[in-house]
């Protein structure tokens, strides 16, 4: 792999880390293509997401794929909240 990036996300409570952990683990044992593949790891309340790329176009696009579900789990939450 040739490209990497490591993205630490803080977030609020334990709850709504462990609950957007669980929502990524099928993406990150599936991948759905052989040009990139991504770690997750939980470091207190941060989620720490590891993506390797076999280039720059691959890895930009892992990277805003998973920040794009992240950010659907995190407004999805916030709604279910609010009932």
């Amino acid at each position: 792999m040739k490209a990497n990036a490591v993205l630490r996300l803080k977030f609020p409570s334990q709850r709504q880390l462990e609950i957007v952990f669980k929502a990524l683990e099928p993406e990150v044992r599936e991948t759905p293509t052989m040009r990139s593949r991504a770690f997750l790891e939980k470091d207190d309340t941060f989620l720490v997401l590891k993506i390797e790329a076999k280039d720059t176009v691959a890895l930009r696009a892992s990277v805003n794929a998973y920040l794009r579900w992240i950010d659907s789990i995190i407004n999805t939450l916030g709604v279910l909240e609010k009932l």
